[in-house]
């Protein structure tokens, strides 16, 4: 009996410390809300969620569940909240109802422009025409699909299209494609070979007008859309005759064209 009396004392002193500090408003008293899920609210607001950006976000805590209310501006932003919530210790579980801010935009003007931003992207770099990186937008949900030079390459996508205003989820299923010394090696003599073909050429001007390369073992494809079946027909040539392709894959779209119209 004395052992279980003794007991309490230790927790009624850590009690009237925690009040000196923390107060508990008769409201998460009358739900229960224990002295260390306000603890680590406090936390979260002051160390984890402490930017300009998450200013309009609410926490609430319940047995070290955490719910995330109010708004941001862009995807990102709620993404960043959703993981920089998760590392704090003693979070157990995110529910992340935050809501994206802004004026409603259709599918098909979120779609062309979360496209043309996703294909400037990684412009000037070396990767730029091996990356063939798709995108569908569906009641706001933006869903990336495609091939990807390096994950470098796929993860800036989706960091473009988390940041554009009106995307309310982002879905990465873009793949990666292998990276070797022989498929590097195909990448550039196919890349030489497309574009140095005189007929060819222009589309290395305009990010939205090129020739996509995409080269997974040996095996290469083509993506993107030219101006005329025999662009076309002379993009698939020219790959076919790289030394050490083991087959050619031409998925250029002839524009005006349906897919699988010729």
């Amino acid at each position: 009996m004395s052992t279980k009396k003794w007991s309490l004392i230790p927790v009624m002193a850590a009690g009237l410390m925690l009040a000196a500090t923390t107060t508990i408003s008769p409201r998460e008293l009358a739900w229960g809300q224990s002295a260390t899920d306000t603890s680590l609210r406090a936390e979260i607001i002051n160390k984890a969620l402490n930017k300009s950006q998450f200013k309009n976000i609410n926490v609430d805590v319940s047995g070290g569940i955490v719910t995330l209310t109010g708004s941001v501006d862009v995807f990102d932003t709620k993404r960043q909240a959703n993981e920089r919530v998760q590392r704090v210790k003693g979070v157990k579980a995110v529910d992340n109802e935050i809501q994206i801010a802004g004026p409603a935009i259709s599918d098909a003007q979120l779609q062309e422009k979360v496209l043309r931003a996703v294909q400037y992207d990684r412009v000037g770099y070396r990767s730029t025409p091996f990356n063939a990186i798709s995108v569908r937008v569906q009641n706001g949900v933006v869903m990336l699909g495609g091939h990807a030079y390096g994950p470098v390459d796929a993860d800036s996508a989706v960091a473009v299209a988390s940041n554009i205003k009106g995307v309310q989820d982002v879905v990465n299923d873009i793949q990666v494609d292998p990276v070797s010394p022989n498929d590097d090696r195909i990448r550039m003599a196919t890349y030489r070979a497309v574009y140095g073909f005189p007929s060819l050429n222009r589309y290395a001007i305009d990010p939205l007008k090129p020739i996509r390369i995409s080269v997974q073992n040996g095996n290469v494809t083509l993506y993107g859309v030219v101006d005329s079946q025999a662009d076309k027909n002379a993009a698939g040539i020219r790959a076919n005759s790289v030394s050490g392709v083991f087959h050619v894959t031409n998925n250029l779209q002839v524009a005006g064209q349906a897919p699988g119209q010729k």
